[in-house]
């Protein structure tokens, strides 16, 4: 069987004052007014006694007003009608009106007899207004329901008529209520003459709006909007001021104590007793939420907020509505005893009244703030938080006071070293600020320290300090909580730090793992750029801390915040050269970054770098220098295939092309700049061996680029004759798979000789007699026929098509060209 969750007690009530009151008094009711915090008391003996509770720099005094008379017997209820400043007072079966202070004679209504309990109407939040009822020529009746007996009673007189017979007397919404006699509820409107309509005064005229005959003896009743709830012996029963009409919500065991009704005015709901059962049901007699089971049947119930306060037996406990748990309990009075319970009457829920037989006792909510910190100081973190969201629901706190709460927690979870649930609450926290955790990670003074508010929280934590200094405190603090404990003294320590002491480092790489953590949530908030800049320049510093090499060239290579010169000496020291380079090229800083890739290329066997694509990776150490240094060529190649500045692209082109030629010339050839590159220079740039970037950039000026300039055509011709020279001479077999291989390290994907002829003869610009001078006594006779050709040597062509290369069908094709039939007897010749 699982065991229940024991319930943490807390300080909601604590009290403020206490009167107290002659033996012989015997408190039979109660009533607070806080506005004009006024306490009215109920005597066995009939008095009503008017106490005042007086407030001077936070302390309260209750003192004795004055008292007056009502009646020979008990005062049994006593009702507040503010809107008129009038008291309703059952005693005696009759009803008795009297002014806020005591001061005017008491008016009694002698035509309503046997009253036993009295219900003013109230209003709920989403109920519209009342419809003013008036008494002449029966509206009244009909806009009530139809009631056609309309009745008047007089004043202490009994039983006279009221001034003005023929004319419409007003009856303000606020001033009516329902009066149990015996099995009948009897709806009563009082009538009040003014000028102005503001009751200033009360002629003491009530009308009779409706009567309504109950199954049974009215024993309790309470009336909200158009429901009035009734308790009698045999149930509970719902009716309405409307129709009449009553209907049954539930029956009472033969056996029960006695039905007790309360209107909790938070959310204007109806408690209904059954013997130490409470259930709440809404305006339709459904019950809402849970039961409250109290530890006997109460003598008295009060709302307090989102908790009911119950008293019996000399003491008071108090559940929350919601979960229905008691979280605290009070002592009235030793020895127990019958008492009183009253709670404010304009519902604000702050203050809660209670007498014994002869001392009254007021109580005040203690303010929800300071029951949280009262959580806060004992370190129950849970408890704290699940109040402030209780809180929060019901409306005792703002949001804002809500996410303050959670940052609270989490500063002193970061000190108490558990960093993981420090965070947490503090992604929960909408009001904190990324710039608050700031001191955490880099010490005072620094670039943010203005960035960082001050004395927003409840002074229960320590300011904000550099991880190192957190831990190495909460260590020490761990270590000597250890020593009180072996000595019998009592710690705030975490029992599982005391029995396993943690290791630091494993700390630092929570703590510092968890802020990452809440830096990478924070980066999706709308922030101020000065804080943005903080965010992901410490997020970095954290990354760095961890060697989180994937996670800082992401952060690096992506659009960032970072600030370039609080980094560059950190990445520098701690070899992070990769990621300096993003973070530079990100920051459109294109010359720091290509010189870092420069010392990369250059620097690859020194450990100054290593390709995260190869950490993990057992390969030649050869093969990961030369991807080393490829990787180093490929960044510097991309970053210039977008930049115009041609003096700092020539400036680089000579050590990527020691890596790779083919990202020479996609950078040559890049078309994603804003500006094309003067060919001249780039061609000057070039160094003269490496003649195969020449070959392709000259082949894109003139076939991509449309060049007809006859220098390049020239220069382009002459590069691929000597090339082809190079690489016809016959070989020997070792030197010819060499060569294959060097052709399939080439940037041209056909072999040179073909592209020599098919320039040869596709262009008309070069100069064929500066080729002609290169191949002339070359056995590279295909490429003399072309250029023959262009010279118009028509003789020569033909030789070298029928004799040198034996190819007569071209030399017949080469005839038909010419057209004129001298070709053909020169080739037969």
């Amino acid at each position: 069987m699982a065991t229940k969750p024991m319930i943490k007690s807390r300080s909601i009530l604590e009290p403020i004052s206490q009167f107290n009151l002659s033996s012989s008094s015997s408190i039979r009711s109660l009533s607070l007014f806080s506005p004009n915090s006024h306490i009215y008391v109920g005597t066995l003996s009939g008095n009503l006694i008017l106490l005042s509770i007086n407030s001077n720099n936070g302390k309260y005094e209750v003192k004795y007003v004055r008292h007056m008379l009502v009646s020979d017997c008990e005062v049994e209820s006593i009702h507040i009608f503010s809107e008129i400043e009038k008291l309703l007072v059952v005693s005696d079966g009759f009803i008795h009106f009297l002014d806020f202070e005591l001061l005017k004679p008491v008016k009694k209504i002698s035509a309503l007899k046997g009253v036993s309990v009295v219900a003013r109407r109230f209003r709920s939040n989403g109920y519209g207004p009342f419809s003013k009822l008036s008494v002449g020529n029966g509206e009244a009746g009909d806009r009530v329901g139809g009631s056609g007996f309309l009745q008047r009673f007089g004043g202490s007189g009994g039983g006279g008529r009221a001034n003005g017979g023929g004319n419409d007397l007003p009856i303000d919404d606020n001033c009516v209520f329902v009066a149990a006699v015996g099995k009948k509820l009897v709806i009563v409107g009082l009538v009040g003459r003014s000028e102005e309509n503001s009751y200033s005064s009360v002629a003491g005229s009530l009308v009779t709006l409706k009567e309504i005959v109950c199954v049974d003896v009215v024993k309790d009743v309470v009336w909200v909007d158009d429901s009035i709830v009734v308790g009698c012996s045999s149930g509970y029963y719902l009716c309405s001021c409307v129709t009449g009409q009553c209907g049954l919500i539930f029956s009472l065991p033969d056996v029960s104590s006695t039905p007790r009704l309360k209107v909790l005015k938070k959310d204007y709901k109806v408690l209904m007793m059954v013997d130490n059962v409470a259930i709440i049901v809404d305006l339709h007699g459904q019950p809402v939420g849970g039961s409250l089971v109290f530890h006997g049947s109460p003598d008295g119930i009060g709302e307090l907020g989102s908790s009911v306060v119950a008293i019996r037996s000399g003491k008071m406990e108090l559940y929350v509505k919601k979960t229905g748990n008691c979280v605290q309990k009070i002592v009235v009075a030793e020895g127990g005893g019958r008492c009183v319970i009253t709670d404010d009457e304009d519902g604000t829920g702050k203050m809660v009244v209670v007498a014994t037989s002869d001392k009254v006792i007021c109580y005040l909510k203690v303010p929800a703030e300071e029951q949280i910190k009262d959580f806060l100081r004992k370190k129950d973190f849970t408890e704290a938080t699940s109040l402030a969201e209780e809180l929060h629901d019901d409306g005792d706190i703002t949001r804002e006071t809500f996410s303050l709460v959670h940052a609270q927690v989490g500063f002193l979870l970061m000190f108490d070293l558990h960093f993981e649930e420090a965070v947490n609450h503090f992604l929960l926290s909408e009001t904190l600020q990324p710039s608050e955790i700031f001191p955490f990670i880099m010490p005072d003074p620094n670039r943010w320290s203005l960035l960082v508010p001050r004395n927003r929280y409840w002074g229960l934590h320590p300011p904000p300090s550099p991880l190192e200094s957190v831990i190495d405190n909460g260590i020490m603090a761990i270590q000597r909580a250890i020593f009180l404990k072996k000595v019998g003294m009592e710690t705030a320590v975490d029992d599982e730090f005391l029995l396993n002491l943690p290791n630091r480092d494993d700390l630092l790489n929570s703590a510092i793992t968890n802020l990452i953590r809440y830096l990478k949530a924070s980066r999706e908030k709308d922030l101020t750029s000065s804080v943005r800049e903080g965010v992901d320049t410490l997020l970095m510093y954290l990354y760095r801390a961890l060697n989180l090499v994937d996670e800082m060239e992401g952060l690096a290579s992506s659009e960032n915040w970072c600030i370039v010169e609080e980094l560059e000496k950190l990445l520098n020291d701690s070899g992070h050269l990769r990621t300096l380079a993003f973070l530079c090229e990100s920051k459109g800083m294109s010359y720091k970054a290509l010189a870092i890739w420069r010392i990369l290329a250059r620097n690859y066997s020194s450990g100054y770098w290593k390709d995260p694509t190869q950490t993990n990776k057992k390969q030649e150490v050869g093969v990961n220098l030369i991807s080393g240094k490829e990787t180093a060529a490929t960044e510097a190649s991309r970053i210039l295939e977008k930049l115009s500045d041609q003096d700092l692209i020539l400036q680089h082109l000579g050590w990527i092309a020691d890596i790779n030629q083919v990202l020479v010339v996609q950078v040559l050839t890049s078309e994603k700049r804003s500006h094309q590159l003067s060919p001249e220079e780039v061609i000057a740039a070039i160094d003269p061996k490496k003649t195969e970037i020449l070959q392709r950039y000259l082949q894109w000026l003139i076939e991509d680029q449309d060049s007809d300039d006859p220098q390049f055509h020239t220069s382009y011709a002459l590069l691929l004759t000597n090339s082809a020279l190079e690489t016809y001479e016959t070989e020997s077999p070792s030197k010819k798979i060499n060569d294959l291989q060097a052709e399939r390290h080439s940037i041209f994907q056909n072999p040179v000789r073909e592209r020599l002829q098919v320039f040869l003869q596709s262009s008309d610009l070069y100069d064929p007699e500066e080729v002609l001078v290169l191949i002339e006594e070359s056995e590279l006779w295909m490429e003399k026929a072309i250029v023959y050709r262009k010279l118009g040597q028509e003789t020569l062509v033909l030789q070298i098509l029928a004799v040198k290369l034996e190819d007569n069908n071209a030399a017949e094709h080469y005839c038909a060209e010419i057209g004129r039939p001298d070709a053909y007897m020169q080739l037969v010749a």
